[in-house]
């Protein structure tokens, strides 16, 4: 191989051969930059993003927390069973339908089975659904019952219990519970509902506890009645400020705004004609809401 001619290839000036020198340190250089400089950007601190990972922290453990909670489950009387109770503990419409059908002939269950009879659910469904019923007193000495009601058929005349009548403002839950179709949960609403108003004014009042049958409201009717309390302090209708009378329960903040603005405009309000005047006043109540003010 003749390396002669290829020596004339390796021939440089003194230029070129600075010129490859500084070449190669630069490439050195450049090398060890790469190897030993840090390129990644510094992550920037947000204190904001911090707080809020904290808090969603917080907000996990407290779901956490409530998912683990059993809801308390109140027992009840199936006559009394509402359409939506019915269709979470999983009865059907038709299922409903049939007790319905029953309690309009003013017939009442006195037990599981005879439930069951009637509504035809599955024994599976009565058996998560049973333990939460509660009959009245009457039913647990049935036999008793009977007896009596021939006594009755047979006597011609009798002394009938006579029925205390008793201060629904004055009613504790032990009251309330002894009316028959009143449970934990709906005594519970309604002494709710008094300490939201102060006191109730009137009978017609039960009305509005939701989840009170008709026939349950007779027997409120038959063993309550209002008594307002001599101290009870009414609403000064033409004094109240717009944070007291968008707390009351009958008001809210637009109607109680509607009622400051009449006034500024009109005067003093007389009575409760002059109040039902204005936009968004719930006219059928104002019997009841008159018994909560002062002109």
């Amino acid at each position: 191989m003749n390396f002669s001619a290829t020596k004339s290839y390796f021939r440089f000036t003194t230029q070129q051969r600075t010129g490859i020198f500084l070449l190669f340190v630069i490439i050195i250089v450049l090398q060890a930059i790469y190897f030993f400089v840090d390129f990644n950007l510094p992550e920037k601190s947000f204190p904001e993003k911090e707080q809020w990972m904290s808090l969603q922290s917080e907000i996990d453990a407290l779901k956490l927390a409530k998912s683990n909670v059993k809801p308390k489950v109140y027992s009840f009387n199936p006559n009394f069973i509402s359409d939506y109770k019915g269709y979470k503990l999983g009865m059907s419409v038709q299922e409903m339908d049939r007790l319905l059908a029953f309690r309009k002939e003013n017939k009442y269950v006195s037990s599981a089975n005879e439930f069951q009879q009637v509504t035809k659910i599955s024994d599976s469904l009565l058996n998560v659904m049973a333990p939460l019923f509660k009959f009245p007193d009457w039913v647990q000495n049935k036999s008793n019952v009977k007896t009596e009601r021939k006594t009755f058929v047979q006597k011609e005349s009798f002394k009938k219990e006579k029925i205390v009548v008793l201060d629904i403002n004055q009613a504790t839950q032990e009251d309330l519970v002894k009316i028959y179709g009143i449970g934990e949960a709906l005594s519970l609403r309604i002494l709710k509902q008094k300490e939201i108003l102060g006191c109730f004014v009137s009978m017609d009042q039960m009305n509005e506890v939701w989840g009170l049958s008709p026939e349950v409201i007779n027997e409120l009717n038959t063993h309550f009645r209002v008594i307002i309390p001599s101290g009870f302090k009414k609403i000064a209708i033409n004094e109240a400020s717009l944070k007291e009378l968008s707390q009351f329960s009958y008001f809210r903040y637009t109607l109680a705004k509607q009622i400051v603005t009449y006034r500024s405009m009109n005067g003093n309000i007389n009575n409760i004609e002059d109040l039902s005047k204005i936009k968004g006043f719930p006219v059928d109540k104002a019997k009841i809401i008159s018994l909560y003010l002062e002109f």
